[in-house]
């Protein structure tokens, strides 16, 4: 298990702004890609990224890799997915009636993206694993849902509405985002006040809202290394099994990561071909 936030200690306000994530609770009105740009302009970063989109009118949970935590985006955005909405229904119908027609978009469903979607229309299959009324104020209904990366939960209340004489969504909020949690996001107005303090030579406030890139650790399996191979394989060589520091047995094409005790090499596709174990996808060189 790896301790992140004994990695954070180690670890200079600079040498963070090079390898961390930030969670912003983006509000409504923004574009992902704007907040993004605001992150990286307000601390003068080379790069960032979001991960995962949030339509404008969405507020919540959005993670913005800096510099090259940027490449770890494969690997944190394609998680889970919570979130908590307001959908209004077009025609009066009973909180039990609902609940039963909820239920029916548990599990596999089939959906195909808005018209207004950047990715190209083509049915795709995501699973709801929770969808639920959390309260009920007449045609207006406060929902819950947990589903897989990638669902479109407008979409979702459209299709419902199909079944229930319409319904189309008010509001939505993204609570969480893989490993990214609601609590821990923090909002532009208080981002910019730890940047300002940054600038002024206090980095207390902006330490306590970087997550360092090793997060990663917590959603793949960690392999552990030798330390006398690191620098071999901090210059691109593959994972070989003699270089680990116990067996594995992790199967075929499983993404992992590589460490050497506290410190993070990068994410490998597992190969196992002979004395070939991995093969590196990202390495932090």
């Amino acid at each position: 298990m790896i301790d992140l936030s004994k990695i954070k200690e180690k670890k200079s306000t600079k040498e963070l702004l090079e390898f961390s994530i930030i969670n912003i609770d983006k509000p409504t009105g923004p574009t992902s890609f704007w907040t993004s740009q605001f992150v990286k302009k307000s601390l003068k970063l080379k790069k960032t990224s979001h991960l995962g989109t949030l339509d404008p009118m969405v507020t919540g949970v959005l993670p913005v890799g800096l510099n090259r935590a940027c490449r770890l985006n494969e690997y944190l955005m394609h998680r889970d997915k919570v979130y908590v909405g307001i959908m209004r229904l077009h025609e009066e119908v009973s909180e039990e009636k609902l609940e039963e027609e909820m239920k029916k978009f548990l599990g596999k469903i089939t959906q195909l993206p808005p018209v207004r979607s950047r990715v190209k229309r083509a049915e795709r299959i995501r699973e709801v694993k929770q969808f639920k009324i959390l309260e009920k104020d007449g045609k207006d209904v406060l929902f819950f849902s947990d589903v897989q990366a990638g669902t479109y939960i407008r979409k979702l209340i459209h299709d419902l509405g199909e079944r229930i004489g319409g319904a189309h969504m008010l509001e939505l909020r993204r609570t969480r985002a893989g490993a990214f949690e609601e609590i821990d996001s923090v909002n532009l107005y208080d981002f910019k006040k730890a940047v300002d303090e940054y600038e002024k030579g206090d980095d207390k406030l902006l330490r306590k809202i970087l997550i360092p890139g090793e997060i990663v650790a917590t959603l793949l399996p960690i392999v552990q290394i030798r330390k006398d191979v690191v620098k071999k394989v901090l210059f691109g060589s593959p994972i070989f099994q003699t270089f680990l520091e116990t067996p594995s047995n992790l199967k075929k094409d499983e993404k992992i990561c590589i460490f050497s005790e506290d410190k993070f090499i990068g994410c490998y596709n597992v190969i196992n071909s002979g004395d070939l174990f991995a093969k590196p996808e990202f390495v932090k060189n």
